[in-house]
């Protein structure tokens, strides 16, 4: 094993290392303080803005302007050390993985932002989510360290051969991880779940898509809990999407009244009170008009009705209802229509 013996470092070599931290230092603490007033300064500025592209670029270069920092500092610092050569030229190497490094970030951070920014306005087939994300930076550092491998000499076809060869035995045992990422694209193609979207699983459970990821999708319930549901089992369970093809749905509400009762009435009354809710309650849909059918029809000991009316998205019908049934009961209790009664007569 190789030793540094303290004793044979000269006193300009000392001085030489000195110099090149104070150097490098001071700097990179002085290009950090410049970054951080301008900064401030343009992000004022971009608020002032009605576009996001701005937003957008100051977001995506903020953390890579650190690194451009010190690399800034570095090289000044290489340039005045008075270092070997062989020693500046790994200093050269560093900063260029630096450089290297730094931009791939910036043009990962600015390219997801950008795509996905315009998914969202064009309302493209491909969702907004943390796997688009991550398959969009994985592409462009992937690329990048591709760049450092060839820029420090390094032959990246031995790799790439080797990469070839364990990619079976990688694959055999990340079999069920790949299986989920697979999974997780392959919703993200189809474009049958995205992310808002209320859905309802085969076994029960409903709620919106918060997110498809590489390997989970979360499901945010009305309650506010979240369900984690690996990506390959999500696309063997039967599915209803409730904003598919469109958010608005049918709300059909059953109601039933004594058979001495006119229908005509109850049809009237039924509309009446609907169209009344719809002008105060949000969600609830005036066109198209609400209907009534005398389905199921003869009950037990009640004549059912179905009311059936338009909501704006799965869950504006629990309010609609809410209100719906408050007025139809004021409504019969004031016209005097019959509430369904049931009468047990017990033989003796």
């Amino acid at each position: 094993m190789k030793t540094i013996d303290l004793k044979n470092i000269s006193g300009e070599q000392i001085m030489a290392l000195a110099i090149f931290a104070a150097v490098f230092i001071g700097v990179s603490i002085a290009l950090l303080i410049v970054r951080r007033i301008a900064f401030g300064y343009l992000a004022r500025w971009a608020r002032k803005t009605d576009t996001t592209a701005d937003d957008i670029l100051l977001e995506a270069i903020k953390s890579p302007t650190v690194y451009w920092s010190l690399a800034v500092g570095l090289y000044i610092a290489l340039d005045t050390s008075g270092f070997p050569e062989k020693y500046v030229a790994y200093g050269l190497n560093a900063l260029y993985i630096l450089i290297i490094l730094s931009v791939t970030l910036a043009v990962a951070n600015i390219s997801s932002n950008i795509i996905l920014n315009k998914i969202k306005k064009t309302e493209a087939a491909l969702p907004v989510t943390g796997l688009s994300r991550t398959v969009i930076k994985a592409l462009i550092f992937a690329l990048g360290f591709l760049i450092i491998l060839n820029g420090l000499g390094i032959s990246i076809t031995p790799i790439l051969t080797a990469l070839g060869v364990g990619g079976l035995a990688v694959a055999l045992a990340l079999q069920d991880t790949l299986s989920n990422l697979f999974a997780g694209m392959h919703i993200l193609v189809e474009n049958s779940v995205r992310v808002g979207d209320y859905i309802r699983l085969g076994t029960g459970e409903e709620g919106h898509v918060a997110d498809i990821g590489w390997r989970t999708t979360r499901v945010r319930k009305l309650d506010n809990n979240l369900i984690i549901i690996p990506n390959n089992k999500l696309i063997q369970s039967s599915i209803t999407n409730y904003y598919l093809p469109e958010k608005r749905m049918s709300l059909p509400i059953n109601i039933g009244v004594s058979y001495d009762s006119d229908p005509e009435v109850i049809e009237k009354v039924l509309v009446e009170e609907a169209l009344a809710t719809a002008d105060e309650v949000a969600g609830l849909l005036k066109d198209p008009p609400p209907l009534v059918r005398l389905i199921p029809g003869f009950g037990e000991s009640s004549l059912d009705f179905t009311l059936i009316c338009q909501v704006e998205e799965y869950t504006d019908q629990y309010l609609a209802q809410h209100e719906i049934r408050k007025r139809l009961f004021k409504r019969f209790k004031k016209e005097g229509i019959p509430f369904p009664i049931r009468t047990v007569r017990l033989k003796q």
